[in-house]
């Protein structure tokens, strides 16, 4: 008999193989594709052109793994479509490294299944009316928002939800936006639930990786907390899908095949016939458009648990306030942390910029230090006492030979968060601080530093937006935001829903277990719309304005944006490609077509790069005609083209 078998690759259709295996869809298989043996999945169709004369070659075994369900082929095939992206591209996100893994003994999941002492939580009234309401709505698929306010408790209402369903025997996937936040929420939950989750980021070892993956396919695991890839996983009998943090950027990838895992995870849980929750305390505006249609079902905690005050706002004007010679703080504001530090309060200090100083620029050649390989200013890490691209990582030394060949006499511009260390250890000698990033959180040690902090043997953070993401400290309750004035700046249509986002669940870190809390913005402009919104408690407000600005200029979520990437390391070649694209994308596609232009990060890892942006209603219609059209289309080999279907970012 013959089989159409999907294999992980950057074909759009599955290959015709022959069996005398009685083979069903959805069955994995081992093929020969090549020189090679290969995992396949047996598909829901064959491919279409099969006028080629090729002799078909034979299925080689059908593999010891719980069939793939109809409904995940079915996702796969949609998600192909939407993001524009080959069949077996979509298959290898499902695949561990273009593996299935067999099915094992039952022992290997025994950490999953072993029940330890859990705690008891009782609902408040405000949280027991938005679970009621969700628990009507929680046996097929609908799209829930739970907003509430930072520290309302929303997380003990979800798993009220997730633990009725795992009593059905269904399996529960909850997306965290940042994989650092996976190690506190795991605490979380076996407190709650008294049974370990699975866990899933990149992190993740090959080994344990292969046992949860098994493990949702035969039902031997009930729960998983992971990164946006853990959506793809064979889960035996998916029964809620929660995100976390909806609005947060990260849940959109744009290296490789790009989507954005909030949006897929609805789609997926449409296709399995299940709820899905949006969880937010500022939703997204595609979201919040969503609800003011009726799509979504809405669901607000206006007050915090145990009755936590909301933190009160404080503007330190800088035209006024004396500053600190030499110093990024004003006088006023160290009065504020000495005081805070007398009644044993955490305080964090906020700049959104990891490193010591991102512009560095010699006195003498007035030259600043930029990346060899792409067009962008390298930071300056006074740790490592290195400059480094937090595009390509490339690393360079300080000392640097000025044109008139003597070293170059450098002055540090614009504040990182080892220069704001540096000053806090200065004015504070006595109170122990740290680095809260990206660079310092991600280590072995970071556990035991989250620890520290929670007990309060840490007196002072100093901060990027990473803290903002989910931390429950209860004993912050001071934050100097310094760099607001910056953040505000720019020209990326999404910026204010963004800094509206980052500063809410900011503010929100602070007064979570009831002490008076204050937030202090050190500012240059008291008319900050910024920070009028964040005072403002109700981030409706802001949405309701700012989705009537978005449908005047016709931007999403009005209208369908797709980006197309163009890369190549001959930068004649990528203009005159660039150029072409768009004349015949023009003829084939309805819709209106900008640029080619060069991309604001112009150049990234010795590659130029050209983006297209194409502006077309909201439907399928635009990505089958371009998919069609780009099938049409020979490539240049050298130029590497991108997709990027609702970017959020235009880098």
């Amino acid at each position: 008999m013959k089989f159409p078998v999907l294999i992980p690759n950057i074909f759009d259709h599955p290959f015709t193989y022959t069996s005398d295996i009685n083979l069903k869809v959805g069955d994995y298989v081992e093929v020969p594709f090549g020189k090679k043996k290969v995992n396949g999945i047996v598909w829901n169709e064959f491919e279409q052109d099969q006028s080629k004369r090729f002799k078909l070659k034979k299925i080689l075994r059908k593999l010891d793994v719980n069939p793939l369900k109809k409904t995940t082929i079915d996702f796969l095939n949609w998600f192909s479509k939407y993001n524009i992206v080959p069949k077996g591209m979509a298959l290898k996100l499902h695949l561990l490294s273009n593996q299935a893994i067999e099915n094992k003994t039952s022992d290997n999941f025994t950490e999953y299944n072993s029940m330890i002492k859990k705690s008891i939580y009782k609902l408040n009234d405000e949280q027991r009316k938005c679970f009621t309401n969700l628990s009507k709505k929680n046996n097929k698929f609908c799209v829930n928002v739970l907003q509430g306010t930072t520290g309302s408790g929303k997380t003990l209402v979800y798993f009220n939800l997730i633990k009725n369903k795992i009593k059905q025997n269904k399996q529960a996937l909850i997306l965290l936006p940042e994989i650092g936040l996976t190690g506190e929420f795991e605490k979380k939950f076996l407190d709650f639930f008294g049974f370990k989750p699975a866990i899933w980021h990149s992190s993740v070892t090959p080994k344990n990786k292969k046992i949860i993956w098994n493990g949702l396919s035969n039902g031997n695991i009930k729960a998983i907390i992971g990164a946006r890839s853990s959506l793809f996983l064979p889960f035996k009998n998916l029964g809620i899908v929660i995100v976390d943090e909806e609005h947060d950027q990260s849940f959109k990838q744009d290296e490789g095949v790009a989507y954005n895992a909030r949006d897929m995870a609805i789609s997926r849980a449409s296709y399995e016939n299940i709820p899905v929750n949006l969880i937010s305390a500022v939703p997204s505006i595609e979201t919040y458009n969503n609800i003011t249609k009726g799509k979504y079902f809405s669901h607000r905690i206006l007050k915090r648990y145990k009755n936590a005050r909301l933190p009160e706002y404080e503007l330190i004007d800088l035209t006024k306030e004396k500053r600190i010679k030499n110093s990024l703080f004003s006088e006023k504001i160290i009065g504020k942390v000495k005081n805070h530090l007398k009644q044993n309060d955490q305080v964090l200090f906020f700049v959104n910029r990891r490193g010591y100083s991102p512009f560095v620029i010699c006195k003498k050649c007035l030259k600043n230090y930029t990346c060899s390989k792409c067009s962008i200013n390298l930071v300056y890490h006074k740790k490592i006492n290195k400059f480094l691209c937090h595009y390509c990582g490339y690393k360079t030394e300080l000392q640097r030979k000025c044109s008139k060949n003597v070293n170059c006499d450098v002055i540090f511009s614009g504040p990182g968060v080892e220069r704001i260390s540096e000053e806090v250890k200065k004015k504070f000698p006595k109170f122990n601080s740290i680095i809260f990033s990206s660079d310092t959180m991600s280590k072995k040690s970071s556990k035991e530093t989250l620890k520290k902090i929670i007990n309060n043997d840490i007196n002072i953070l100093v901060g990027t937006q990473l803290i903002s993401k989910g931390f429950h400290f209860p004993n912050l309750n001071c934050i100097i935001v310094l760099d607001i004035d910056l953040s505000s700046m720019g020209h990326d249509l999404r910026s204010s829903e963004k800094n509206l986002q980052l500063y809410h669940q900011l503010s929100g870190r602070a007064g979570r277990a009831g002490k008076p809390a204050t937030v202090y913005f050190q500012t240059y402009d008291l008319n900050s719309k910024t920070i009028n919104q964040i005072v403002n408690q109700d981030p409706f407000n802001f949405l309701e304005n700012e989705l009537e600005i978005r449908k005047k200029y016709n931007l999403p979520p009005y209208e369908r944006f797709i980006a197309i990437i163009l890369t190549a390391s001959n930068e004649k070649k990528l203009f005159d490609f660039s150029n072409e694209l768009k004349n015949y994308l023009s003829k084939k596609i309805i819709g209106k077509i900008l640029g080619p232009v060069q991309a604001p990060i112009y150049k990234i890892k010795k590659k130029y790069r050209n983006r297209l942006l194409i502006r077309a209603s909201k439907s399928m219609t635009i990505q089958n005609n371009l998919s069609k059209a780009l099938k049409n289309f020979k490539i240049q080999p050298e130029i590497k083209l991108t997709v990027d279907v609702d970017p959020i970012s235009f880098n």
